[in-house]
């Protein structure tokens, strides 16, 4: 019988790669927390600082745990370099900890226990912006660490998991979101009441036993063999790709990432603009589809469709599982279809959500046909660019600038998170039909730039990217 050596473990390949989409997990969880909780956050700050806390104030508190995305996406690349994939995971799980413990008492037993102020409103958003710093962490390291570990004939689906992680995180804190909100009272006034003192802390407190669990698990996982291989650990990535891929097949692949390592790793634009400019624009478009729009928005826009408070939780947690089906449907498809078809199709479907919901917006037509055509919108999104993109970042870049290239690439997607995520509220109010064609526009220029400009990477190795980049 064959050993395990000969043949590498892909229980063990998959053992790793579940604790990584833990990542994926607490990304969306975090970056989705904020749905359930946005609207009593407002009426808490409000009925504590008055006029004082404007719409302006209520996006940014909103949206203050993309700046610290920003931030973490932006450091990404230089954590991941000097401390390895593995440790920058371990540091964005305790950010990710102590965010959620900070989050749900940002009093922090010195300031006056649910008395809104001032004081207080910068604390929640220090506390929430130290929990995007995790996320900006996660949301580059978590798919580099994958595509560093996986096989190139998988890698493509394994990737793609970390976005199913990332939707599934989503769908958890929607349907805890649903259960706190749930328990909180017999009455929508006595509900109301409880959500704008306590449900909202115990939404985002909830994110810490997850995180608890992710730190943990890390500890347990292995360092990339192409961060260890540029180390100079040529031992030590070679027994971690024995076990996953099997003697023979790891020696060939340790000396590929050998004969790369020793190119030109310490210049960005070794292989020219033209791949970090890519980079750059498949993060912008992820976001500038407004996707995040829905996800972050959901209660609120579904409570303007007519749903009261309860049916509309219920409502995002039905759509939370629509975006795992068609997430699926990508991980089955992506190294079979490709990358450029999916994109191509996902873009054309949120054009044609985005078109619809602009129409029935101007007719004052919202109701039931508005939820089918957010639903037709998302799952464009979670079968194509919600997956694909993050799979692109991953593997695109060559091995001596990806740390630094991804960094850049996931940097944009944040500033771009930021900007469409903390405009809406105030676009919405100048013309909600308007802001949805413009999603729809970018739906379309979409499409077209990954038709002119993307390549196809289905099948290829790391090492041969920059061999793609060189030509």
């Amino acid at each position: 019988m064959t050993s395990t050596n000969e043949r590498g473990s892909r229980a063990y390949l998959l053992s790793i790669v579940l604790v990584a989409i833990i990542g994926g997990l607490l990304f969306g969880y975090d970056t989705a927390v904020v749905s359930g909780a946005e609207k009593a956050l407002e009426n808490f700050f409000r009925n504590g600082l008055g006029d004082l806390y404007t719409s302006g104030w209520h996006g940014f508190t909103a949206s203050s745990a993309l700046l610290g995305c920003v931030i973490g996406g932006a450091i990404s690349g230089l954590l991941a370099s000097r401390l390895g994939r593995k440790r920058s995971l371990l540091t964005a799980a305790v950010l990710f900890f102590v965010s959620a413990l900070g989050s749900w008492c940002p009093e922090s037993g010195i300031l006056p226990y649910g008395q809104a102020s001032q004081t207080l409103l910068v604390v929640f958003n220090f506390y929430r912006i130290l929990g995007g710093i995790g996320v900006g962490l996660a949301s580059a390291v978590c798919p580099m660490y994958i595509a560093e570990i996986s096989p190139a004939k998988i890698r493509g689906t394994l990737v793609s998991c970390n976005q199913f992680a990332i939707i599934f995180g989503m769908l958890v804190v929607y349907f805890v979101n649903y259960l706190i909100r749930d328990s909180l009272g017999e009455t929508s006034e006595a509900v109301q009441t409880a959500m704008n003192a306590i449900g909202w802390r115990r939404m985002f407190v909830s994110e810490a036993f997850p995180a608890g669990l992710f730190g943990l698990l890390v500890l347990f996982i292995p360092e990339t063999p192409r961060f260890l291989a540029l180390r100079g650990r040529d031992e030590k990535a070679y027994s971690i790709l024995a076990h996953i891929n099997g003697e023979a097949e790891a020696r060939a692949i340790l000396d590929d990432i050998k004969a790369t390592v020793h190119e030109k790793r310490e210049k960005l634009f070794t292989y020219g603009a033209a791949v970090i400019v890519i980079g750059i624009l498949l993060s912008f478009f992820q976001q500038a589809v407004g996707i995040n729009v829905v996800l972050y928005y959901a209660p609120r826009i579904f409570e303007n469709m007519g749903a009261s408070g309860d049916a509309s939780m219920m409502q995002t947690v039905v759509m939370g599982v629509v975006n795992i089906i068609f997430t699926v449907v990508a991980i089955f498809t992506v190294d079979k279809m490709g990358r450029k078809p999916l994109l191509i199709i996902g873009s054309t479907g949120m054009m044609i959500g985005m078109a619809a919901l602009a129409a029935l917006s101007f007719t004052d037509s919202i109701g039931t046909a508005a939820l089918v055509f957010i639903i037709i919108y998302t799952a464009s999104f979670m079968m194509s660019w919600g997956p694909i993109c993050w799979v692109l970042i991953a593997e695109i870049f060559p091995n001596t600038i990806r740390s630094q290239a991804v960094a850049i690439a996931v940097a944009a997607q944040w500033i771009s998170n930021f900007a469409v995520s903390s405009t809406f509220h105030s676009l919405s109010e100048w013309s909600i039909g308007s802001t949805y064609c413009l999603y729809a526009l970018v739906s379309l220029a979409s499409a077209i730039f990954v038709w002119r400009w993307v390549p196809e990477t289905k099948g290829k190795t790391l090492e041969e990217m920059s061999q793609l980049w060189k030509k």
